[in-house]
């Protein structure tokens, strides 16, 4: 199923990639694995897939160590400031940074493990009062702040728009976030402006995302099917 379902969602790219003048290798599957047993992860790697994304420290801290080491960890959950040192210790990327005072501790804590660490601002780009992520008008000023207060690599931006059953619905947030991120960059606020990440898109409409300039789509059940919780 897994071998399937990976070919088809890899078609699928490389079809939107053409459709709006893009190279298919500028977008990458983040397959998003909570919930979903070693086995099965393996079985994504064994396809090729490398870069895997977990929304829970504790499930993340159990299937790491038992996964090969060439995987590329991206952290997708709401991350507590008391949990920034174990997120730092097993992840590669962060994409849920959303205030300064979280950017220190990450940082801080990737200083005392000589670890390289990169992160993602996740903007509330809906302005939903339930949802993690710094509203677009305040993006700019937090960027400045870590960017001099800190040693990390900031590399671009996420976003989880609103819920639509309609994906056209969802077109128009992906497009204000990507009109930010060139904004950004051309204010030399990443840490590398000419290859801005945009992780934004899901199962149900990263077509949409892909032509609105997502660089990184997290993609689970349509890679590995309905999630039992």
């Amino acid at each position: 199923m897994i071998q399937d379902n990976y070919q088809t969602i890899r078609q699928k790219i490389s079809q939107c990639a053409a459709g709006c003048n893009r190279a298919a290798d500028s977008i990458h599957l983040v397959a998003v694995s909570k919930k979903k047993e070693c086995a099965l992860i393996q079985q994504a790697f064994d396809c090729g897939q490398r870069i895997f994304g977990e929304n829970y420290l504790q499930e993340a801290a159990q299937k790491i160590p038992e996964l090969p080491s060439s995987i590329t960890w991206h952290f997708i959950g709401h991350l507590q400031s008391n949990k920034a040192k174990q997120a730092v210790s097993l992840f590669d990327v962060i994409e849920t940074v959303d205030s300064l005072k979280l950017a220190k501790l990450i940082d801080k804590h990737a200083n005392a493990l000589s670890k390289s660490i990169a992160i993602l601002l996740q903007i509330n780009i809906g302005r939903e009062p339930q949802k993690a992520g710094v509203l677009p008008e305040e993006t700019e000023s937090l960027l400045r702040r870590i960017s001099s207060e800190t040693k990390l690599q900031v590399r671009g931006l996420m976003v989880i728009p609103p819920f639509s059953n309609n994906p056209e619905e969802t077109r128009l947030f992906f497009r204000e976030t990507r009109k930010l991120a060139e904004d950004f960059a051309r204010k030399q606020l990443f840490t590398d402006n000419q290859n801005v990440v945009l992780s934004m898109g899901m199962s149900a409409d990263f077509h949409v995302a892909i032509e609105e300039g997502a660089t990184h789509i997290r993609i689970g059940t349509a890679l590995f099917g309905a999630r039992d919780y």
